[in-house]
């Protein structure tokens, strides 16, 4: 299975809590989860994730967000790897109401550059050439980059730990921390002077699941009082990168 390939179609909730909330979430959840596969030891049980967004001239995609519309969607391209070698993701991401869609393709890191100046997609570009799917995903991003005329706009990173079920990753719980982005001048891992830190409420919460809302989430809820929150990373760097002076960011 490719790295972090998620389900195509799932539920987020998301949620503003402290480190300390977080800590006895982490305590609560841990009977039911376990670290995901890929978390690190040296960023205490954590990853990074870098993300480069897209949008249109207009920023249609931040407004749509920033104004809460129930049916949306973003392109992006993540990685996980800062290496100018590893892979990258291309992804559509749509929300229909609470239900999270995601498309994603695996893309040689040489390939992505041109792709996002418009070339069209080959079979060559993905890193496995007989996924049919991944090619197809990759051939409507980028007629949907093409009909919006989008193009890259900010880069963002944060690190995230995640807990997942012990059989499978249908049920996932995550915290985000440490948010940085700058605006794209045409590199995926930019120098680390370059970012700024915009202003956090505290540790970002999701709960995310693909059918049913597990019964333990249910009370996890109840018992630390988690309230819903609208909270995305691509507006609130997109805000408040004009607002930010440069700070040195130790990535």
């Amino acid at each position: 299975m490719p790295f972090h390939q998620l389900q195509g179609c799932r539920y987020e909730l998301k949620y503003v809590i402290s480190e300390e909330t977080a800590r006895r979430v982490r305590e609560f959840a841990r009977c039911y989860l376990r670290h995901d596969q890929y978390a690190r030891a040296d960023m205490r049980y954590a990853y990074p994730i870098y993300s480069v967004y897209l949008d249109d001239p207009s920023l249609s995609m931040f407004h749509a967000a920033m104004n809460g519309h129930k049916n949306r969607h973003k392109l992006r391209v993540r990685y996980y790897d800062p290496h100018p070698q590893a892979p990258v993701f291309f992804e559509i991401k749509r929300r229909v109401n609470d239900v999270v869609v995601k498309e994603r393709s695996l893309i040689h890191r040489k390939s992505a550059s041109e792709l996002l100046l418009g070339r069209c997609p080959r079979r060559d570009d993905l890193v496995d050439q007989d996924d049919l799917d991944a090619f197809w995903a990759l051939k409507r991003f980028g007629e949907l980059r093409g009909a919006l005329h989008a193009v890259p706009r900010i880069n963002i990173y944060y690190e995230r730990e995640a807990w997942v079920t012990p059989s499978d990753d249908n049920v996932r719980l995550t915290f985000d921390r440490k948010l940085a982005g700058m605006r794209w001048e045409g590199q995926f891992v930019p120098p680390r002077e370059s970012w700024y830190f915009p202003r956090m409420p505290g540790v970002i919460l999701e709960l995310k699941f693909d059918n049913r809302f597990p019964l333990w989430m249910r009370e996890l809820v109840r018992t630390f009082d988690l309230y819903r929150v609208c909270f995305a990373k691509y507006i609130t760097c997109t805000y408040w990168l004009p607002r930010m002076k440069a700070q040195l960011c130790h990535l």
